[in-house]
């Protein structure tokens, strides 16, 4: 996201988020539904923002808001293949104009009608400065966003021209210029409808939020836990097999693993670093390891003096080559990783091995020769920030220790307590040096993990990096006459990305995950996302 989730940017130390279901009346907070059966509990962590669907780009309320909103498309779980949601068509004729044709029959959890209208409201809303909508930016393709979204200065408007409701089931989108793959990024939960009582009072509705999605709001009790319920009228093609999901908040990822052995957490998103090597043996058949479209990484502060001069690119470049990811993949992470040699994850359409080039390469001589040439890490130190309750710390030192020992270069991690308090950091510019960013497909193509992140200005581009060429390569990408080409095009600008390394590639993640004996039928997809729906609670 930039993203989720998003744009999604991950918790765990394995994939995205971490998510758990502590399902039955085991798990502690759930509640029974006669319609669905009984709820299940889903590790989490506490949201960074209100629960708006264009203010999360992070998988603590990413996860959250997909479950109780549902846009115009998704993605199918067993093969990430486009679907139709709210819609039913999206037409276009030159991947600039859109028509959209909405179903019957949708309504939102507080009864009103799904219309037109609370499309291009929310889409307009969620574009406009003045909101403060972290992925604002997810709607810079459609025409009149500048107006909206000025680079300085205030709005001249509150609505975007390429928008027009043509009636309660039809309306328009007009982009400025062609987008190939624009139905694709329509899945992202920023694309979601709002009901018209959200314009009365953006804040509160934050607080509790009413959606269209397969499971309401209940209660949002803060670093404790979201309980959601099934949604009787839900129209979507996915109808929940269970009675909502239990969001319980952990501060340790080993926490919230003691409780799904002992039946108290239903689903995890990803076990501990701690329990890789057993928690196949631990829980049998009931152990997932299923393939992710998610990459770790660690991102620096380009927007700090000492880290923007171009030369300094050397340094991160060195850096790079200083880690030794063969071994830290087979052994602090017990296999469960694959080294990364590009920025996209394995998997995604348009993945293309080596594009990092030598710069993913374990070159201690090299290393320490291109630390020197750019002038030195500032300080001869770099603090990598992450969060505690996600699983980093084992990785975390174990990087910093490839570094001190193959260059003489001083590293420590900096934890901080939880997800949210680690993403308010980044995004608010407060931290020094680098910092672990986990990436998760948003939509399955290499663009959401190029333009999404490393774009000027882009939602989730939480370096500062700014580069004209990647820019240009992305634009022209993206008005390529078909996805082949998008996808090629894109390669292109992650090459860029080699000569700049704003961001260093570490591994790509698998989902090792696993869930309780009160619970069947649980598989992931490649989001690193349980099929919601499809869990159901025994007994």
């Amino acid at each position: 996201m930039p993203a989720a989730p998003r744009a999604r940017w991950v918790l765990a130390g394995a994939t995205s988020v971490a998510l758990v279901a502590g399902g039955c009346s085991s798990s502690g907070g759930g509640s029974s539904s006669s319609d669905a059966g009984k709820t299940f509990s889903y590790q989490s962590s506490e949201p960074q923002n209100p629960l708006q669907p264009a203010n999360a780009n992070e998988t603590g309320g990413g996860r959250i808001l997909q479950n109780l909103f549902k846009g115009l498309v998704d993605y199918n779980p067993s093969n990430a293949e486009l679907r139709m949601q709210v819609a039913q068509s999206i037409d276009t004729s030159d991947s600039q104009t859109f028509n959209v044709t909405l179903k019957s029959g949708w309504t939102f959890h507080d009864g009103t009608p799904v219309k037109s209208n609370n499309f291009v409201d929310a889409w307009n809303w969620a574009a406009t400065t003045s909101n403060n909508q972290i992925n604002s930016s997810w709607f810079s393709d459609i025409e009149g966003y500048q107006d909206v979204h000025p680079a300085s200065g205030q709005p001249t408007t509150n609505k975007m021209s390429g928008l027009t409701v043509v009636d309660d089931t039809h309306f328009t989108v007009k982009l400025s210029n062609k987008v190939s793959y624009f139905e694709y990024k329509l899945g992202y939960i920023a694309f979601s409808p709002l009901p018209d009582a959200f314009f009365n009072d953006p804040a509160g509705f934050g607080q509790k939020p009413v959606g269209n999605g397969p499971y309401q709001f209940v209660s949002w009790d803060h670093n404790q836990q979201v309980v959601t319920k099934t949604y009787p009228n839900y129209q979507g093609v996915d109808k929940p097999k269970n009675g909502g999901v239990v969001f319980k908040m952990y501060s340790t990822a080993e926490a919230a693993y003691a409780d799904l052995q002992s039946n108290n957490l239903d689903v995890m998103d990803q076990v501990p670093p701690s329990a890789l090597a057993t928690y196949k043996s631990d829980l049998g058949d009931r152990a997932i390891d299923s393939p992710q479209g998610a990459i770790q990484n660690i991102g620096f502060t380009l927007y700090q003096p000492e880290w923007a001069p171009p030369e300094k690119a050397k340094v991160r470049q060195g850096l790079s080559m200083a880690i030794d990811r063969n071994t830290i993949t087979k052994t602090v992470l017990q296999g469960s990783r694959a080294p990364a040699s590009a920025w996209v994850a394995e998997g995604v359409q348009g993945y293309k091995a080596g594009q990092c080039g030598d710069n993913c390469n374990f070159d201690p001589a090299r290393a320490k020769q291109l630390i020197t040439e750019g002038g030195g890490v500032p300080g001869n130190k770099l603090t990598i920030t992450y969060n505690a309750d996600g699983g980093h710390k084992e990785w975390v030192d174990a990087v910093c220790n490839s570094i001190r020992q193959n260059t003489g270069v001083d590293c420590v991690g900096d934890p901080k307590p939880d997800f949210k308090t680690a993403r308010a950091a980044i995004t608010g510019h407060t931290i020094n040096g680098a910092f672990r960013t986990g990436w998760v497909q948003d939509y399955p193509l290499n663009a959401n993990f190029l333009a999404d992140v490393y774009r000027t200005g882009a939602a989730s581009n939480d370096f500062g990096y700014s580069s004209p060429q990647f820019d240009q390569l992305s634009t022209q990408a993206d008005r390529a006459a078909s996805i082949d080409d998008t996808v090629s095009g894109y390669q292109q600008a992650e090459a860029v990305l080699a000569q700049d390394m704003p961001a260093i590639p570490l591994w790509y993640y698998r989902t090792n995950s696993g869930y309780s004996a009160n619970v069947q039928n649980v598989a992931f997809d490649s989001f690193g996302n349980p099929a919601w729906t499809q869990v159901e609670v025994k007994g």
